[in-house]
């Protein structure tokens, strides 16, 4: 049982680990919204992330080098669902379902056939780590800014406005010049890509890789966007920037993950919580059409 002083001292812990589901969740918001497509690759390319990190740090890899490798072999993962996707004509949620699938394996593989591998913080170099709570927050807090700021610039580049223009109008970009099958692979491998890095900087935090760590996290990718655009709707009701919008997608992380301390000192069993994570997101997702309804 939780007890109210144990509530409040969870609430930074998870302030940390909503900032690491805030960046997975915004590059969810890069298919799932950006591109208008279900991407269930997310599952899988997490754990690939965090298994390929712990990996590394274990083999004493500096760790800033490790989370970019986990980023490159998100965009390798990403590449590979848009590719499936665009080349071989199959579905998005179909491509992501088979790549998901396959990366089971080879995470086992990247992990040496083990299902779990430890990433002990006293014996080797992190970046972030529960053990102390401050400095975990300020580093998510860090990446996730500056993966905001990179956001916004790059979406008003040339290239990231022709990936929007595809989410919004896929036979209009076409009309326009756009190769909307490389836009679509483009989006797809920056998705996974910083869908891997939070899986990365998760294992590093919690201190362990584990075959099972993605599992659900499409779930929470778009709890997270969800909330965020109805704090959005409600702080803003005439609209707000695209920077505001990926900010608020961090914002949903970090709500998200509180909710969920709550729903455990409200003496929720454990096992109920992806259930209480289903009826979340589904509220969330309801509340703007119950607005409308009541208009």
């Amino acid at each position: 049982m939780i007890t109210l002083n144990n509530l409040i001292s969870r609430i930074p812990g998870g302030v940390a680990q909503g900032l690491i589901w805030g960046i997975m969740a915004l590059g969810i918001y890069i298919t799932f919204r950006v591109l208008k497509e279900s991407d269930l690759t997310v599952d899988g390319s997490f754990a690939s992330g965090g298994a390929l990190t712990v990996m590394l740090i274990t083999a004493k890899i500096n760790p800033w080098l490790a989370i970019l490798t986990a980023f490159i072999l998100g965009i390798v993962i990403g590449i590979t669902t848009g590719m499936i996707h665009t080349r071989l004509k199959i579905p998005a949620i179909l491509s992501g379902i088979l790549v998901q699938f396959g990366l089971y394996s080879i995470n086992l593989h990247i992990m040496g056939m083990v299902a779990n591998v430890s990433c002990n913080p006293t014996k080797n170099d992190v970046l972030i780590s529960m053990r102390n709570i401050p400095l975990a927050i300020l580093t998510g807090a860090i990446f996730s800014l500056a993966l905001i700021a990179i956001m916004y610039w790059y979406f008003g580049t040339e290239q990231g406005c022709a990936i929007r223009a595809t989410g919004n109008n896929e036979h209009m970009a076409l009309a326009q010049g756009i190769n909307v099958s490389n836009m679509k692979v483009i989006g797809f491998a920056l998705g996974n890509g910083l869908v891997a890095l939070a899986g990365g900087l998760m294992a590093q935090y919690q201190g362990f890789a584990d075959i099972n760590m993605g599992r659900g996290a499409i779930v929470i990718g778009l709890a997270a966007i969800i909330i965020g655009e109805v704090l959005s709707e409600v702080i803003f009701p005439k609209g707000c920037s695209f920077f505001l919008r990926l900010t608020f997608v961090i914002i949903g992380g970090i709500v998200y993950y509180l909710i969920m301390i709550i729903v455990l000192w409200l003496r929720v069993d454990s096992n109920d919580l992806k259930l209480a994570t289903a009826i979340i997101v589904m509220l969330a997702m309801a509340l703007p059409n119950f607005k409308k309804g009541g208009k």
